[in-house]
């Protein structure tokens, strides 16, 4: 069975630090599925090369153009994910949040996601974890526990290697795990993920609030 990763990139510039990043995170993610016996197809979302059509879309009430639909649709049925943005004053950038603002709120439950960013300075690395990770955590993705950060000194240093390669083994794991599993005490149940589609609405069961306080007095 080959498994289908998604690097979804925000880079604004050729060459970009951002796609850069990108690329070793996928190749290392590759890697790691194939140690594993199984095979995998990379695919990418170039953000840059649907700009116009992202603000097409934020003010037109919500029509996707064509592309925009098959991005949204690619997205939403990958096996894994991989998102990398450009950190612009302390968060991702504008582009970034305008693409996952378009894609369907229930179209990444359940999905493996790795978080990843660049910035010219490591200042900026609390956006993995004040502003990327509640995204993915609010879409209900299931984030791996490492996040890849990279400023502009890190690059071929042994520490963003390092990073890179846990992080990719993470999203490996949970990729290809039929059920659940466990990296670093990290344990989410995957067994009952549903393949999406970008308009699917994922259904549970509730228990009304009324329902919860029946028989309680109110007291302490």
């Amino acid at each position: 069975m080959t498994r289908r990763i998604v690097v979804v990139t925000a880079g604004l510039t050729i060459p970009s630090s951002t796609r850069l990043l990108a690329d070793q995170i996928a190749e290392a993610t590759s890697a790691q599925v194939s140690a594993r016996g199984e095979s995998v197809e990379i695919d990418y979302v170039e953000l840059r090369e649907v700009a116009g059509e992202l603000a097409s879309f934020m003010v037109t009430g919500g029509v996707p153009t064509p592309r925009l639909t098959a991005l949204r649709e690619q997205v939403a049925t990958a096996d894994g994910l991989i998102a990398v943005t450009p950190v612009f004053n302390g968060s991702y950038s504008g582009l970034f949040k305008m693409f996952f603002d378009a894609v369907d709120k229930d179209s990444l439950t359940g999905t493996p996601v790795l978080i990843a960013a660049t910035a010219g300075t490591a200042r900026h690395s609390l956006v993995l974890d004040f502003a990327m990770r509640p995204l993915f955590t609010y879409l209900r993705s299931v984030v791996v526990p490492t996040g890849v950060f990279a400023a502009t000194e890190d690059f071929g240093s042994h520490g963003l290697a390092d990073r890179i390669t846990r992080g990719a083994s993470e999203l490996a794991a949970a990729v290809l795990s039929q059920g659940s599993y466990a990296v670093g005490g990290f344990a989410p149940d995957l067994a009952a993920r549903p393949r999406r589609t970008s308009g699917t609405q994922v259904e549970a069961d509730v228990t009304p609030f009324g329902d919860l306080l029946r028989g309680h007095s109110g007291t302490d």
